[in-house]
């Protein structure tokens, strides 16, 4: 049983008007002032049937849903349940809005809505501001809307708020009554999973059926909701920003998952939401604890169901939960969680344990469970910077990327080594000049918690203007950033809502990746957005930069980021390779397909990159292999005539042993017959015969 609907914009200032029925006088005087002549007498007699249909409106809004839907008897599904033209909406709309008789959602949801933002006379009649609409449509697409689905959205959201509240004045919505219409949504899309409300209309004639109406249903119309938020929002008329997406922020509703016991529950609620509303660290981090614990309730919900509160854990079930860990795939790729993946849920778990019994809460597991030994130990690599003739086609293929927001996120990506969100919420203010006209970008603070000013490539800085002065002109309202405390008006907004990362970096790098043919295998991008970070730390210091100088620009908080770089182009260790080379080419003669190589100086860049830091690895039995790894493994061994095979004459004795074991073999083969060994041992020595003769030594025969 369905009561009428608040009414009203300040119910607590207005008295509750009587639920009845207008005099079909009143009406009709109403319908000839503001009505067309060819609706007047339909929409007349409509109120006649509906009157003698429910002579009571009482007992209409008390009525079952199911009877309040239909306008005539025993509706057929796939035709109009409402009778045709004679539908009663206009004369609901006009009680709500001329007579203050509010109208419930569900009706509003259930029935065919009717906005009563229209061209028609009615509209003025109905006391709707049309002025005012039209300029809030005009704001939406200032704010990057189309007219059409501006216009839309805010017939379908702002229509069903004013008919809810029965008060025509839009200024008076609040966001009260926008958290009650999204609630209404959500219930209202539950009802529909258990009874076909709305099955009963019919389609266009063509038109597909999405795979879940009534999630599209739920979709639609929420997404119409964060529109009219949005507008609501930027005019100053609701302090709360809209969410980013019609999905977003749902993590913060479902902190633990489905199943948790209570005990449990309260205690990941209470950790989490702390975290967020005390800003004890990024909404990132927040993220990934959540999903450390889902994974540590879920594991006992299914191994140790008797387990219903934390304080029950003991170092057994962490050792347990470690193993299962271990073994678990991920549920996108299909593979093993990736180390630094096992490294975050442990670390986190072992902070939720520790702060959780520093506090002093009760229903936790009040001692260590988790240990430092207990991380997973990651290998230290070196930053992939992306080679030059990779990195000129790659940048070749972002300039030709037709969105304006994804080709600048890339073209700042490579010049700035900033990070993905750092780029991301780049405010309108970002960029200014040095004394000198050169440009500078100011970071916003990210993962080290501190702004910094770097220079910027003047292609970065043209690539930024035009989308700083479009987001100038849109004049929208800054959104609350908790790490500067502050609203922030940022570059890389659409509609009100920030950009994602996955928008700006993942799929316009796949684009450019496959233009430009940088894919492996199995079609993947081999550039990943943080490889320009690598690029420019590496830049930096292969051009002499301090350590200070790669600290401030990347926006290291201590000195062991930037040392990688610093030790991957360390001067010292170049020349000290160079050094024992050159030892090798002035006093000791080389030979092997890879000398004559070494003596031009033809090694390929991003060999002779690798070779100044693994020279000694590369030693064989024999000589030296300049094969890389990428390049699969070493053949030199086996065949001696590899084009990455080195030998030098201080190898000299043991190509006269490895020669005397092969003539040995030959003799043994020919003693047996073998004449296929006999070919293939003589092979090899006639090849370790040339390599002495050209190194000077004496041939053996």
């Amino acid at each position: 049983m369905t009561s009428p609907a608040r009414i009203g914009a300040e119910a607590s200032s207005r008295e509750r008007v009587r639920v009845a029925h207008v005099d079909r006088a009143a009406y009709r005087d109403w319908l000839w002032r503001y009505v067309g002549s060819g609706a007047r007498y339909s929409r007349l007699y409509a109120y006649d049937d509906f009157v003698a249909r429910w002579p009571s409106l009482t007992d209409w809004f008390a009525a079952p849903l199911s009877q309040r839907t239909f306008d005539t008897d025993n509706p057929v599904p796939g035709q109009h349940p409402h009778g045709g033209a004679g539908m009663i909406m206009p004369y609901l709309s006009y009680l709500s809005l001329v007579q203050g008789v509010g109208l419930d959602y569900e009706v509003l949801f259930a029935r065919t809505f009717a906005s009563p933002f229209t061209a028609s006379a009615a509209s003025t009649g109905l006391g709707i501001d049309r002025g005012v609409f039209e300029s809030h449509v005009s704001r939406l697409v200032q704010l990057g809307y189309t007219q059409a689905s501006a216009r839309t959205d805010l017939r379908a959201a702002l229509g069903r708020l004013l008919l809810h509240r029965g008060n025509p004045d839009l200024s008076a919505i609040t966001m009260n009554d926008l958290d009650e219409l999204r609630g209404a949504v959500d219930s209202f899309t539950e009802r529909l999973r258990r009874e076909p409300i709305r099955e009963f209309y019919s389609r266009s004639r063509g038109k597909r059926l999405p795979a879940d109406p009534i999630e599209a249903f739920h979709h639609s119309l929420t997404r119409r909701i964060n529109a009219a938020h949005l507008l609501l929002f930027t005019i100053g008329q609701v302090d709360a920003a809209p969410p980013g997406r019609v999905d977003a922020a749902s993590w913060t509703t479902r902190l633990a998952p489905v199943g948790t016991p209570p005990k449990m529950r309260a205690v990941i609620d209470r950790y989490l939401r702390l975290h967020l509303e005390a800003n004890l660290g990024r909404e990132q981090t927040v993220r990934h604890s959540r999903d450390a614990l889902r994974r540590l309730t879920s594991w006992l919900r299914g191994q140790h169901p008797e387990i219903t509160s934390f304080d029950q854990l003991r170092r057994a079930h962490a050792e347990e939960f470690l193993r299962w860990l271990g073994e678990q795939t991920s549920e996108h790729t299909g593979v093993p969680l990736a180390l630094t993946t096992r490294r975050s849920i442990v670390t986190l778990l072992a902070r939720f344990v520790n702060e959780t019994a520093a506090w002093g809460w009760d229903d936790v597991p009040g001692r260590v469970l988790f240990t430092r030994g207990d991380i997973p130990k990651i290998a230290r690599t070196v930053p992939r910077f992306i080679p030059d003739h990779e990195l000129a086609a790659l940048m070749s293929a972002v300039d030709r990327l037709p969105d304006p927001y994804q080709r600048a996120a890339l073209i700042v990506a490579r010049w700035s080594g900033a990070r993905r969100d750092e780029i991301r919420r780049l405010a309108i203010d970002c960029l200014d000049t040095y004394p000198d006209g050169h440009p500078r970008l100011r970071i916003p603070v990210g993962k080290g918690y501190t702004e910094r000013t770097i220079p910027l490539h003047p292609e970065a800085a043209a690539a930024l203007r035009p989308l700083i002065d479009l987001a100038r002109t849109r004049h929208a309202r800054g959104r609350y950033d908790p790490s500067v405390g502050r609203a922030v008006e940022h570059i890389f907004t659409v509609r009100g809502k920030l950009l994602s990362k996955a928008f700006l970096f993942d799929l316009a790098l796949k684009t450019a990746c496959t233009t430009a043919g940088l894919l492996d295998s199995q079609g993947r991008p081999t550039i990943s957005a943080h490889r320009f970070r690598h690029t420019i730390g590496t830049q930096l210091a292969e051009g002499g930069a301090r350590l200070q100088t790669i600290m401030a620009v990347l926006g290291h908080r201590t000195p062991h980021m930037s040392l990688i770089y610093a030790s991957l182009s360390d001067p010292t260790v170049k020349q000290q390779y160079q050094d024992a080379l050159d030892r090798h080419l002035d006093g000791v003669a080389l030979a092997g397909p890879a000398a004559q190589a070494l003596r031009e100086h033809r090694l390929d860049p991003q060999a002779v990159s690798w070779l100044q830091t693994n020279f000694l690895k590369t030693e064989l039995e024999l000589g030296h292999c300049l094969r890389l790894p990428q390049e699969g493994p070493c053949e030199c061994d086996l065949v001696l005539t590899c084009s990455k095979f080195l030998t030098t004459s201080d190898y000299a004795p043991r190509l006269r042993a490895r020669l005397a074991t092969e003539q040995t073999l030959i003799a043994d083969a020919v003693e047996r017959g073998w004449d296929h060994e006999v070919e293939r041992h003589q092979r090899t020595a006639d090849r370790i015969n040339a390599l002495l003769s050209d190194l000077g030594e004496e041939r053996q025969h």
